[in-house]
């Protein structure tokens, strides 16, 4: 999911990770506290004094968002879920969670642990900030507190909107779920109530916009697209599981794909089949032997005046483990390939023999054909 993303410790089992992304808000988040929140909160103190004041708070926010997902990760591995790790970043902090809940009630758990811990650690910093206050000289750290109170009791009260895929919108699915009994219809109802509230952010954000709050009005737009986003992408994620099921390749690839010989020329490859047959990924075979492929951003690479000179096996790329799948590979697990990795379109192998060939697009057009779509 972020492949950019930068480990930096292991706790308790799970990785810790941090995506470049993050140094955006948090820059953001230290620019602000020490330019508006904390010389308005506590005016007259040095610029350096509100650096490190802002700095310190924003260390302990994001740290407050790693126990947020900490709290999900360690109840979700409660319930036998993989968790492969947490990563910090734009829009704050997310757990990798590998398995969906196998019931509403798991769900509905797991859901509820990470505004519980937001709670908990308002309450905390609340706590502190009283002792504090009670103490000379101790007024900066008073202020810091009382923002961190703030600040983990608006992360809870946030994340408890019924819009999926925030925490409230998995407990609004996990309620649908216990009622009807099925969790893709569920995972619908929740994803709309999501794109809604996306949507009423989005709208939100465009008029703060017109009122002149530049940040403010870009980031509710920001992060009503991320939600919307989300929101869309769980859906489909929950779809391709009820459609797909226990599928293997072969059952949705291409049995009989354009395959092409080394010695073709690259003329004859870009003219003939690549523009011809409106087709960009071709298979390289000679005698019933897979070779390897070549697909058109090879052959874009290529200036035009060297395709008559050049031929495929000039260029094609051979077989190898990113782009060989077997017949028998689940869907499932190829749609996490796609996801990880990036590379869109296979060869399905046997040996050195080809068997076909299967894309995104093709499980795409398959997960909207209204046949497959009523039988999820």
């Amino acid at each position: 999911m972020f492949a950019n993303a930068v480990k930096l410790f292991s706790f308790s089992g799970f990785d810790i990770k941090l995506d470049p992304s993050w140094a955006l808000i948090a820059a953001l988040i230290t620019w602000s506290l020490s330019q508006h929140y904390f010389p308005s909160a506590f005016p007259d103190l040095g610029t350096a004094t509100y650096l490190v004041m802002a700095v310190t708070a924003m260390l302990l926010f994001f740290a407050s968002l790693l126990m947020h997902e900490l709290a999900h990760s360690v109840v979700a591995r409660r319930f036998g879920m993989k968790i492969n790790s947490i990563t910090l970043f734009l829009f704050g902090g997310v757990a990798e969670i590998e398995d969906e809940p196998q019931s509403a009630g798991v769900e509905f758990w797991v859901a509820l642990a990470g505004p519980a811990m937001s709670f908990a650690l308002a309450f905390g910093f609340w706590i502190l900030k009283l002792i504090t206050g009670l103490s000379q000289g101790l007024a900066e750290a008073t202020v810091v507190l009382s923002y961190l109170a703030t600040i983990n009791l608006v992360l809870a009260l946030f994340n408890l909107v019924p819009a999926f895929p925030l925490d409230g919108g998995r407990v609004l699915r996990a309620f649908l779920w216990n009622k009807t009994g099925d969790s893709l219809k569920a995972t619908e109802t929740a994803a709309k109530s999501g794109a809604v509230f996306a949507y009423v952010l989005m709208a939100l954000g465009v008029f703060a916009l017109f009122q002149g709050a530049l940040i403010s009005a870009l980031w509710q737009i920001m992060i009503g697209g991320f939600l919307l986003a989300a929101a869309r992408a769980s859906y489909q994620q929950q779809l391709a599981k009820a459609v797909f099921g226990n599928r293997t390749v072969s059952e949705i690839m291409h049995r009989h794909p354009v395959t092409v010989p080394p010695d073709m020329s690259l003329t004859e490859l870009g003219e003939n089949v690549i523009l011809h047959k409106g087709i960009s990924f071709v298979p390289v075979v000679e005698n019933g032997v897979l070779l390897g492929h070549i697909d058109q951003s090879m052959l874009g690479k290529i200036d035009r005046e060297h395709w008559a000179s050049m031929r495929v096996d000039d260029i094609f790329v051979g077989v190898d483990a990113t782009t060989a799948i077997p017949k028998d590979m689940p869907v499932q697990e190829l749609l996490a390939r796609i996801s990880s990795t990036g590379t869109r379109k296979f060869l399905v192998v046997s040996g050195h023999h080809l068997l076909g060939v299967i894309s995104l697009a093709d499980l795409i057009r398959y997960l909207n054909w209204p046949d497959h779509s009523r039988a999820a």
